[in-house]
Order: C-alpha cells, then sequence, then structure tokens
C-alpha cells in the first residue's frame, strides 16, 4: 500500500528555532528520508515553497479565479510531503513519526488509492 504523509507545518514554532537547529534538523530529515528511499520505502519526497508563491484555481458561479495565496488562512501551512509504501496504517504512521516535522506542527497520514483500479473503472 501507499500512503501520503502530507506535512503541515506553523509558520511560528518553525521560525522560533535557531537557523543552526533547523539546519540540523533538516540535514537529519535528508539523511532518514535517502534512507528510506534505498531501502524502497519512500518513493517521493517534496519540500514546498512557501505559501506567498502559490496560487489557487477554483470555479464559482461559472466563472474561474485566480487567488494568490493557499484557499483559507491558517495556522499550519502545507510544507510538503512524503509518498512512503507501507504494509498497512501503523506502519505507515510509524513512518511518519520518524520525520520532526510534526513537533512543529501535523503530519496527516492518507492512504492513497489506486489509479489504475479507479481508471478501469470508468472506463479511461
Amino acid at each position: 500500500m501507499q500512503f501520503l504523509l502530507v506535512i503541515y507545518i506553523d509558520e511560528a514554532l518553525l521560525g522560533a528555532l535557531p537557523a543552526a537547529e533547523y539546519d540540523a534538523l533538516m540535514r537529519d530529515c535528508i539523511r532518514h528520508a535517502d534512507r528510506l528511499q534505498a531501502e524502497g520505502t519512500l518513493v517521493l519526497a517534496q519540500k514546498l515553497q512557501p505559501v506567498d508563491r502559490a496560487r489557487t484555481l477554483r470555479e464559482r458561479d461559472g466563472g474561474v479565479r485566480i487567488t494568490d495565496g493557499p484557499f483559507a488562512e491558517t495556522r499550519e501551512i502545507l510544507a510538503g510531503f512524503n509518498l512512503v509504501n507501507a504494509r498497512d496504517p501503523e506502519e505507515a504512521m510509524r513512518i511518519a513519526r520518524d520525520f520532526p516535522w510534526y513537533r512543529y506542527g501535523s503530519i496527516e497520514v492518507r492512504p492513497v488509492d489506486d489509479m489504475g483500479a479507479e481508471r478501469i473503472r470508468v472506463g479511461a
């Protein structure tokens, strides 16, 4: 099974870290991700740019709108994600706990649907 570990960060908590401490966390995170990728657990990991670089596309009342930033103002911002292979939700949660970012926000662990099966189901 695949799971998406969606990383949300509270910018105030992360911003309170001294730069050297943040850099050490990031180095450890990258090394951990490299180990997971080498063992075939981590499929893809990516850090996102800040929300002030984001744009949101939506259609409402027959019109398309593009706005700057995320859809809603929240305390935690979407900061990145990891796509992992795991036997079950418990293993995926264990993998998420090995990343430090939940201490500065949260990590949502969500099963990924099988798009091959969906493709067959809808005849695409």
